[in-house]
């Protein structure tokens, strides 16, 4: 992360961009701003932010489209903004990789909370052991990297930051809640079932036939990274 933490704005909505650009210049961010889809792929290539402001209504390409095309090539966090109600969005959002989302209309002090949670969560070294190698598996919080067989595997950082929190702990059962408040900040009033979506996500990456270890769901409680060799 550069020294001035810069933002990228996406969305097509004027207002939305003058309300957040005193917030965020207030904070001693830089900023750039971005209308619709192509734009914001091609700002994200040149401005190369630390965080993504992403709308998911928005034309050329939708936000959703957008993040999913950035997920090819950049694990920037990015923060999605969706309409009140639309839960599909949201869902759809975190499952392409998106690290939180926010429900319009939003005051953008809480854009900003998220904003620094994000930052701060991307940011920070963990206090526990940072890499961590298990049968084919290796987690690295260093630089952010997980490894399964010896290739990297394309992770978002909350994604990493997830396995590393479970890996810790080999057999003890963390719930959803408790996951939500360790890696999301207890400030963090979203779904649980965030961490489900997460879950889904890491097991696709890194799961192998004959792995000695392996993320166990404990029903109505939330999950384990078991290790059997």
């Amino acid at each position: 992360m550069s020294q001035i933490p810069h933002i990228l704005i996406c969305d097509d909505d004027p207002i939305v961009h003058e309300s957040l650009r005193l917030y965020i210049e207030n904070e001693h961010y830089s900023h750039s701003d971005a209308y619709d889809g192509a734009e914001s792929l091609r700002k994200v290539e040149e401005d190369k932010p630390d965080l993504i402001l992403l709308d998911v209504m928005m034309p050329e390409m939708s936000g959703l489209d957008v993040c999913r095309e950035i997920r090819k090539n950049h694990q920037t966090p990015i923060i999605i903004l969706t309409a009140k109600g639309e839960e599909i969005d949201r869902v759809l959002g975190l499952e392409l990789g998106a690290d939180d989302y926010i429900v319009k209309p939003f005051s953008p002090r809480e854009v900003i909370a998220r904003i620094k949670a994000v930052l701060r969560r991307t940011g920070e070294p963990a206090e526990s052991s940072a890499v961590l190698r298990f049968d084919g598996l290796e987690i690295n919080m260093d630089n952010y990297t997980v490894k399964s067989k010896g290739e990297v595997i394309p992770f978002t950082p909350k994604e990493v930051e997830i396995l590393h929190l479970l890996a810790s702990h080999p057999g003890q059962v963390m719930g959803r809640d408790q996951i939500l408040g360790l890696v999301w900040g207890n400030d963090y009033s979203g779904d649980p079932r965030t961490v489900d979506t997460h879950i889904k996500r890491i097991r696709q990456k890194i799961s192998f036939p004959g792995a000695s270890w392996s993320i166990q769901t404990v029903y109505s409680v939330g999950y384990k990274f078991e290790v059997t060799g």
